[in-house]
């Protein structure tokens, strides 16, 4: 064994090491998060709401990682740590407006309706943003995976964030579609 096969070996190991590091306190971390958004709207179908969009990013990060060719690395792992909080944040912004318009008097159908399209703009703003943050690492080889994870992931999970939250929303709090008169 020459001195180049292990340091490959060292590099390997201490990669894996990190991971499985990680990998032990995420599901505490995640149960913190969950938790801190039961605490936060006092409802558990809401937090389902917020965390079922969570997939969605996973989707994207598929498709940025394929499309791209990148492995799903130690910093693609980071990158979508940080994106989970990413989507849940738009997640609680939507949510919450819908909370707003309904306590505002507006019937739990046009609440839905207005909330998306008040919402639309910051939340896309927000994620366009933090997009184009990412963009000058696209080309660098050490942070390109977590540079495609968090901008792939944000954009497909943004677009359908707006799209299917309002629509889970709406079958889990069996929303009639009943429109207010005015």
């Amino acid at each position: 064994m020459c001195i180049r096969d292990r340091e490959w070996w060292g590099e390997y190991k201490s990669t894996n090491e990190a991971q499985a590091s990680l990998a032990g306190s995420m599901p505490v971390f995640i149960l913190l998060m969950i938790l801190t958004v039961i605490i936060l709207f006092n409802s558990l179908r809401q937090t389902l709401v917020i965390w079922l969009i969570v997939p969605l990013g996973i989707v994207g990060v598929t498709i940025g990682l394929l499309g791209t060719g990148l492995p799903f690395g130690f910093l693609a792992l980071l990158g979508f740590l940080s994106l989970i909080g990413m989507i849940i944040k738009n997640s609680i912004v939507l949510v919450d407006e819908i909370n707003i318009q309904t306590g505002e008097g507006l019937s739990p159908f046009d609440a839905i309706l207005a909330s998306g399209t008040s919402r639309l703009r910051p939340v896309a703003m927000a994620a366009a943003t933090t997009v184009l943050g990412m963009a000058p690492l696209f080309p660098d080889p050490f942070f390109n995976s977590l540079a495609v994870t968090v901008a792939a992931g944000l954009t497909f999970a943004t677009v359908l964030t707006m799209v299917v939250l309002p629509v889970i929303y709406a079958i889990v709090f069996r929303v009639p579609v009943i429109r207010d008169k005015g």
